[in-house]
């Protein structure tokens, strides 16, 4: 163990109340870490099961510094937050992971620049800042093609298809609030998968089995592994440019990368510098957890094995009313049922997942 790692009776801040906070504030529990929870939300299902929470908006820099002051380290559990604030943080308590991949995260046009510095291979893309912009972005992409804000954008949020001339106009007033947009030609792709990636204060890094994911109506739905097809062949590729990365970046925590399997390898989708629905398999379905590795990463602990828990693993997502089965649901033998305390069951909110491991 690093001499540097937090001991027991130590406080992790995380700034965001959603449900990834929480799944961080339990997996700390059991290092004996304490959470305080930053979020300006008054009702916070990670603040439920968390030691403290400061309620105060994302850019309250008076309320952030004393946020950090009564912290041992800063962490953050979304990226649609304003990053400049948080610079001011490293005075205060060390902040994992680096506000740089926050930056990069949180911005489509950085990610995939930064991914295509990184030798990763994207979509073909352009910046549409105006009408006639769209108009030169759609003749030199072609369509189909997605039209999407720049930031700001998760769960099919933010994005319009346009798969023929006559629906530009549409997707451009559907958008055109959102500030600078981006138009990424559609990809032609066999399987969706992620990568998820850990890397701890020495420089060391790990990867679970990477998931195949299906999405419904541009939400995660379920993510199977291990993954076959085309993924267990354009693996190493994606994990090559992951590392590439982590190590550019130098990241501490976890990360996931989204891809497609193209038909000339693996192509970047985004990036996401936090721990992702697409890991939630790992609490049951490998050795060490996505959201315990980032809490060793960012503690200073070495990470835990990645290793898988069963033959196969299979996450599914609970949108909206799905959560209302949770008694049938809680019946079922060999099934992990996760709830997130979360209030009204509104359509496309993320209610809870179940996890299937087969031993």
């Amino acid at each position: 163990m690093s001499g540097t790692a937090l001991p027991p009776g130590s406080t992790i801040g995380i700034i965001g109340g959603g449900q990834l906070g929480r799944m961080l504030a339990l997996a700390a529990a059991p290092f004996g870490y304490r959470i305080h929870i930053f979020a300006p939300d008054e009702e916070s299902c990670a603040a439920d099961v968390s030691a403290q929470h400061t309620r105060a908006a994302y850019d309250d820099q008076v309320a952030l510094a004393a946020f950090a002051d009564s912290v041992d380290v800063v962490t953050f559990e979304f990226e649609n937050i304003a990053a400049e604030p948080l610079h001011a943080l490293d005075d205060h308590a060390p902040v994992f992971p680096p506000i740089r991949a926050l930056e990069i995260g949180q911005d489509r046009i950085a990610e995939k620049t930064f991914a295509q510095d990184c030798g990763g291979r994207t979509a073909d893309w352009a910046v549409v800042d105006s009408r006639a912009g769209l108009d030169a972005a759609v003749t030199r992409i072609g369509l189909p093609a997605i039209l999407k804000t720049t930031r700001f954008g998760y769960d099919g949020k933010g994005q319009a298809r346009i798969r023929k001339a006559e629906e530009v106009d549409a997707a451009w007033e559907a958008l055109k609030e959102g500030g600078t947009l981006i138009l990424e030609s559609m990809v032609k792709f066999t399987q969706e998968f992620s990568l998820l990636v850990a890397r701890d204060r020495a420089g060391t890094i790990a990867f679970w089995d990477a998931p195949e994911n299906v999405h419904k109506d541009g939400i995660l739905h379920t993510s199977s592994v291990p993954a076959d097809g085309e993924v267990a062949q354009q693996l190493p590729a994606a994990r090559a440019l992951a590392r590439k990365i982590a190590e550019k970046l130098d990241y501490v925590g976890v990360f996931a990368i989204e891809f497609f399997c193209g038909p000339d390898g693996p192509v970047f989708n985004e990036m996401a510098p936090r721990v992702h629905n697409s890991g939630h398999w790992t609490i049951e379905g490998s050795v060490a957890s996505q959201f315990e590795n980032h809490i060793r990463a960012v503690a200073g602990l070495p990470l835990g094995s990645t290793a898988l828990a069963g033959k196969t693993v299979v996450m599914t997502n609970l949108i909206g009313p799905d959560a209302d089965r949770w008694a049938e649901l809680a019946a079922e033998k060999g099934t992990h049922l996760h709830l997130y305390g979360k209030g009204e069951a509104r359509p496309g909110r993320k209610m809870g997942h179940l996890t299937r491991v087969e031993r």
